[in-house]
């Protein structure tokens, strides 16, 4: 259903290392990084989309976060969304609901909340059940 998200920064060189720390935690690997334009962009291994990317406005405007708006990443277990989690915060990201089970979604999910240091809200969720 999903082809890319696109998250506009202006500060890029601090948004990379930010979405580097959260995206090794979930296990994605750099596709590209162009900062000469600047933009990266970030997927799955073995999988060619969705694409995360990261950049400039093409309109050359400040990038500005939206009301209401989140991107919300899968995590393959409940382990990566803490640990997601804790690389957000530890990058100069902001707490907006620590990891956790959010049973009034349904039963099994997991997740945990941040803004990423320009305000972007980002959700790091996994909808499994807990594992022994």
């Amino acid at each position: 259903m999903i082809s890319h998200v696109f998250v506009g920064v202006s500060d890029f060189d601090r948004a990379l290392k930010f979405y580097s720390a959260v995206m090794s935690e979930l296990g994605h690997r750099l596709k590209f990084c162009e900062p000469d334009k600047p933009w990266a962009g970030w997927m799955a291994e073995g999988m060619p989309r969705p694409l995360f990317l990261i950049g400039r406005p093409y309109d050359g405007n400040s990038a500005e976060h939206g009301n209401g708006q989140m991107v919300a990443l899968l995590a393959p277990d409940r382990r990566s969304v803490d640990n997601a989690y804790a690389s957000a915060l530890a990058n100069s990201g902001s707490c907006e609901g620590p990891p956790g089970l959010r049973a009034r979604y349904h039963p099994d999910y997991y997740g945990g909340y941040f803004r990423d240091p320009e305000g972007n809200r980002i959700c790091v969720c996994c909808h499994d059940p807990m594992t022994p």
